[in-house]
């Protein structure tokens, strides 16, 4: 009875201080990735799930040869910003064997899934993307953000160091893109 009491507080002591190795985080595959800061992973039992990256808002990808081709200079800036996102994510999922672990936190009005997404090693895909300048901290998806502080701190050493389109004058943020279209 003694022993299984002492079983008791230690799993108690465990789960109430956080102690998340005990438990594994199911991994995920990535079947694709649709842009800088949205992919599609299936879990292990098929289910495909659509999920958008909490924390950032990346650069817009075009979507139809009439903005794969236009010749307006602000869309083509966009674009190609959000291509070197959307290659970024895919050479960071590539590099660890197309497997993540997911942190769900909301879902979005298109049905997606708002999460953190983090790479079988850790790294958390978000704060790669927003120390590179890839990817923007965006406010309203903060709440949605365990890790926002150390996204926030990736942003701002890009922003203060002038990387990616922090090093870029005419890039306008995707919020206030999508806002003009």
């Amino acid at each position: 009875m003694r022993s299984l009491l002492l079983i008791y507080a230690i799993i108690i002591l465990f789960g109430l201080s956080g102690c998340q190795f005990l438990i594994p985080r199911e991994q995920y595959t990535v079947q694709k990735v649709s842009d800088g800061d949205t992919i599609t992973v299936t879990d292990t039992k098929g289910a495909k799930i659509h999920v958008r990256f909490a924390c950032v808002d990346a650069p817009e990808i075009p979507h139809s040869n009439q903005e794969k081709y236009t010749k307006n200079k602000i869309a083509r800036n966009q674009f190609n910003w959000g291509i070197k996102a959307q290659q970024r994510v895919q050479q960071l999922i590539d590099q660890e064997g197309d497997r993540v672990t997911l942190k769900i936190t909301d879902s979005d009005r298109y049905g997606r899934q708002i999460g953190e997404v983090r790479l079988s090693n850790g790294t958390l895909i978000q704060e790669v993307l927003a120390r590179e300048g890839l990817a923007l901290v965006y406010r309203p998806y903060l709440k949605n953000c365990p890790s926002a502080t150390a996204v926030e701190q990736a942003e701002a050493k890009a922003k203060s160091q002038r990387t990616g389109v922090w090093s870029d004058a005419r890039f306008v943020e995707p919020w206030q893109y999508r806002s003009r279209k």
